[in-house]
């Protein structure tokens, strides 16, 4: 069963050609990476998986299922199954780490008891079991992304979806959190695809590196 399916997906962006029929298909607990320059169709590509946009011709779908059709969404994103670390990761700062990773269960109406257990799962899974009841602007950049990341895995999504989440850090906490990254994708066996234009990372972080070049994969690049 492939996970995720794009079939000819096209996608335009004020008259210009982002995504231009992609066909591509990932399997289920893979790692793949995009990997190519800025403005290449990365990140739009994780936007049509997620559903936060809908293609303008081709089908997308999950699990076999279509989700999205050209210009239609089948399944909105909260009935996908992915979870989305963004770059900029997207913290409420007003709120706790705690009050942070329990955000989302919230929303899905976790019962309370099983919400505390899941939240101490996370932060235990990456050693900021301290700091609970902190708020980012505490944190350092690498407990903020931390953080980031165990409050998408913490609603148990069989897809992550990452948009260059590591690109601000510097080269040791780069390196270390690709690490902690792949330990948790093992761990936890979801479906991992990753953007970046670093070709470090992706070298890291890809068991399948795809090369994206104006909206499609480049089968020639290495």
């Amino acid at each position: 069963m492939s996970m995720i399916e794009f079939r000819a997906v096209c996608k335009d962006y004020q008259g210009r050609r982002v995504i231009d029929t992609l066909s591509l298909t990932i399997e289920a607990k893979e790692r793949v990476v995009l990997f190519g320059p800025s403005g290449c169709g990365k990140s739009t590509t994780l936007q049509l998986i997620a559903g936060f946009v809908t293609p303008d011709a081709g089908d997308i779908l999950i699990d076999d299922e279509f989700v999205a059709t050209a210009g239609k969404n089948l399944r909105e994103p909260g009935r996908r199954g992915v979870g989305m670390v963004f770059q900029d990761l997207a913290l409420w700062p007003h709120m706790t780490v705690a009050e942070n990773i329990e955000f989302g269960l919230r929303a899905k109406k976790i019962a309370e008891s099983e919400r505390k257990r899941r939240v101490r799962e996370m932060v235990d899974l990456v050693g900021l079991g301290d700091y609970l009841n902190a708020k980012p602007g505490e944190l350092s950049g690498g407990q903020q992304q931390r953080v980031a990341l165990v409050r998408t895995l913490a609603v148990a999504p069989r897809i992550v979806l990452m948009d260059e989440p590591l690109s601000t850090l510097d080269e040791a906490l780069n390196v270390q959190l690709r690490q902690e990254i792949l330990q948790l994708h093992g761990d936890l066996g979801f479906t991992l695809v990753y953007v970046t234009h670093s070709r470090d990372e992706a070298t890291a972080l890809g068991a399948r590196i795809l090369y994206f070049r104006h909206g499609q994969i480049d089968s020639t690049a290495s």
